[in-house]
């Protein structure tokens, strides 16, 4: 939780925002493994961030992309907005996500220190998806069913 002073000297608590990318190519999806020393090591996710506080959520998560794979997207699609308090695995934080559909254009940097891998896995392939990081396997489950059959977009969680 983000503690937050307002003009009347008040303070509430507030909740993260963070950004998530699906990143298809070639029928296999961009992931990263999380390093150790931070929450969840070891497991596959998305990649994903807070958002900084002078960025749109489109500069963070093509920000967060690079960042944390070396590649470059464009033209990120809104897919789901997650209100939901729960945060799997991490009673300390909850979250606001926004999770985008992005196109790859090409990779032009490396990962940074906060994954020990980054690999595109076939969708047909992909670990079992209550083993991804928190609830990035939900958020596949839900890509994977609107890839198969296109529904209105964005979801509202």
């Amino acid at each position: 939780m983000i503690t937050c002073a307002f003009e009347d000297e008040g303070k509430a608590n507030l909740r993260h925002v963070v950004v998530r990318a699906i990143v298809e190519k070639d029928g296999k999806l961009l992931l990263e493994k999380r390093a150790q020393g931070i929450l969840e090591a070891g497991k596959w996710c998305l990649p994903s961030g807070y958002l900084d506080r002078d960025e749109t959520a489109i500069e963070g998560i093509l920000r967060e992309m690079k960042e944390e794979t070396g590649w470059e997207g464009s033209s990120p699609i809104l897919f789901q907005l997650s209100t939901v308090p729960y945060r799997p695995n991490d009673a300390d934080r909850q979250n606001v996500a926004i999770d985008f559909i992005v196109t790859p254009v090409k990779q032009t940097g490396q990962k940074d220190w906060e994954s020990t891998d980054v690999a595109w896995i076939d969708i047909n392939k992909l670990p079992s998806l209550e083993d991804l990081s928190f609830d990035h396997g939900k958020v596949v489950a839900s890509y994977l069913k609107y890839r198969t059959k296109p529904f209105p977009l964005p979801l509202f969680e």
